[in-house]
C-alpha cells in the first residue's frame, strides 16, 4: 500500500517507512512561529516548565503582526515581553511589523518543502501550499517544542481533493476553498489532512495554493498539503532536485476522495455568520454593503491586489462605501507600489493600510459599527470578529470584493 503526502513527510522526518495514519509519533520540528498575541503566554509557560535554553534559537521565528499598529494600551506589553524573551534566549528571527506571519514564513524562506512546522495560530496550515506539514498549536505545546525541539502528533487521515479542468475567468482559488468548506461543513475534515491534486491545482500559482491551504482549517483540517513543483522550488529559493518526493501515491489509503470539475465552479460567498454557509454570488446580487476589505493572510498577496486594481482601474468606489486594502507584507506593498497597483487602488478611492492582521482579527484598521455590512477577503466571518455582533460579514474572492466596492452592493466581477 502506498503513502499519502502527510505520511511521506513524517516518514522522511523520522527516517522510517513504518508510519501510517492514526499512529502517534514524536516528530522533530524544523521550524516554529510565535506571533505577538501568544508570546507572553509562551514565555511564561516555557519558564514554568523549567527550561533554561531554547533547543535551537535559529529555528524560532517571532512575528509582531496582530497588534500592529497598537490599538490598545496593553498591546505594548506583548512587544516588551517578546523583545525581552528574544534577547534572553537568543532568538534572532524577529519581525516587527514586516507583515502577516503566514505570508512572512514562506516569503522570507523560513519554510521549505517537506518541513514540519508549528505555529501559535490556527492558519499555520497555510504552509502546506509549499509542501510542508504545518499546523497550529497552543502556547503549552509551543513552550514544549521550544525546550525539546519535538512534539508528539497523531498522524492525520487524509481526504484527497481532486480539481481538474480550467477555471472560469471570474473564479479564483478562494471560490474553490469556500465551495469545499460548504460541502464539508466546518467539522467535515476534523483532524484530517486535505491533500489537493489535479490539473487545475497543477496550474495554480503558489499564492493561490496559499489561499486554499490557509482556509483548510475552517473545515477542521489539521493540515493541508500540495505537491511541490517547479513553481514551489522557485518561490522557496531551492533547487527542484532538493525537493523531497511527497506526492500522494495512487494506492494510498484515503478515507475520502472529492472531485471537482473546474468549469462547474462559480463565484461564491460565505454568508453571515458561518464560513460553511456558502451561496453563489448570483443569489446575493444587489445586497447593499457599507465596507469592503481586501487583505489578510488569505488574500493580501500581490495577485490578489493586482486583480482588484484591474477591476478598479480608472473607476471610483461607490459613494459611502469604504474600501480598505491591506497588503500581506512590506514586500507585497513594495511590489504593488512598483507595479502601479497601489496607485490604481488609491485613485479609485481605496484606503491602503500598513501590512498586518488589523481588521481581520478585530483590532486596528477599519472596525465596523452597529448594523453595518462588509464584504471581506479574509478567512472568518464569526459574530463579533470585525465589530459588534450586529455586523454582517460576507467572505469572497478579491475579484468579487472589488466589484462590490464599485457597485456599492454585492456584484459579480466582469473580467
Amino acid at each position: 500500500m502506498g503513502y499519502t503526502s502527510i505520511e511521506k513527510i513524517i516518514n522522511n522526518n523520522l527516517k522510517t517507512d513504518l508510519v501510517r495514519a492514526n499512529d502517534i509519533v514524536t516528530v522533530n520540528v524544523d521550524r516554529v512561529m510565535i506571533h505577538d498575541i501568544f508570546i507572553p503566554f509562551v514565555a511564561d509557560k516555557f519558564e514554568e516548565m523549567g527550561f533554561t535554553k531554547i533547543w535551537d534559537p535559529d529555528k524560532v521565528v517571532l512575528i509582531y503582526d496582530h497588534l500592529v499598529p497598537t490599538s490598545r494600551v496593553e498591546d505594548v506589553r506583548h512587544f516588551q515581553i517578546g523583545d525581552t524573551f528574544a534577547a534572553k534566549y537568543g532568538i534572532k528571527n524577529v519581525h516587527r511589523s514586516d507583515g502577516i506571519c503566514h505570508q512572512l514564513m514562506t516569503e522570507a524562506g523560513y519554510v521549505k518543502p517537506g518541513d514540519i512546522v508549528f505555529g501559535t495560530d490556527s492558519h499555520t496550515t497555510t504552509y502546506g501550499s509549499v509542501g510542508a506539514f504545518s499546523s497550529g498549536v497552543g502556547y503549552t505545546e509551543m513552550a514544549a517544542i521550544l525546550g525539546t525541539g519535538q512534539l508528539w502528533v497523531k498522524v492525520p487521515e487524509t481526504i484527497k481533493v481532486i480539481i481538474d479542468g480550467k477555471l472560469p475567468e471570474n473564479v479564483m482559488s478562494k471560490d474553490i476553498i469556500l465551495r469545499l468548506i460548504g460541502d464539508l461543513g466546518t467539522d467535515g475534515a476534523n483532524y484530517k489532512a486535505l491533500e489537493f491534486t489535479g490539473s487545475t491545482v497543477a496550474n495554480m500559482s503558489t499564492a493561490s495554493c496559499m489561499t486554499i491551504a490557509n482556509m483548510a482549517v475552517e473545515a477542521g483540517a489539521k493540515a493541508a498539503i500540495f505537491t511541490p513543483d517547479e513553481k514551489t522550488a522557485f518561490y522557496c529559493s531551492v533547487s527542484l532536485n532538493d525537493v523531497p518526493e511527497i506526492s500522494g501515491d495512487e494506492d494510498a489509503d484515503y478515507i475520502e476522495e472529492i472531485h471537482y470539475w473546474a468549469e462547474d465552479l462559480v463565484p461564491v460567498m460565505a454568508c453571515p455568520s458561518s464560513v460553511d454557509k456558502i451561496k453563489p454570488v448570483t443569489e446575493l446580487l444587489g445586497t447593499p454593503i457599507d465596507q469592503v476589505f481586501i487583505g489578510s493572510c488569505t488574500n493580501g498577496r500581490l495577485e490578489d491586489l493586482e486583480i482588484a486594481a484591474r477591476i478598479l482601474a480608472d473607476k471610483k468606489v461607490a459613494d459611502y462605501v469604504k474600501l480598505i486594502v491591506t497588503p500581506a507584507s512590506r514586500e507585497v506593498y513594495k511590489q504593488a507600489a512598483k507595479n502601479g497597483i497601489i496607485e490604481a487602488l488609491t485613485k479609485a478611492g481605496a484606503i491602503i493600510t500598513h501590512p498586518g492582521c488589523g481588521l481581520c482579527c478585530g483590532r486596528s484598521g477599519g472596525i465596523l459599527s452597529e448594523g453595518e455590512r462588509v464584504v471581506a477577503t479574509n478567512n472568518r466571518n464569526f459574530l463579533g470578529r470585525m465589530g459588534p455582533p450586529s455586523v454582517e460579514i460576507y467572505l469572497s474572492s478579491p475579484a468579487v470584493a472589488a466589484s462590490t466596492a464599485l457597485a456599492g452592493h454585492i456584484a459579480l466581477p466582469e473580467l
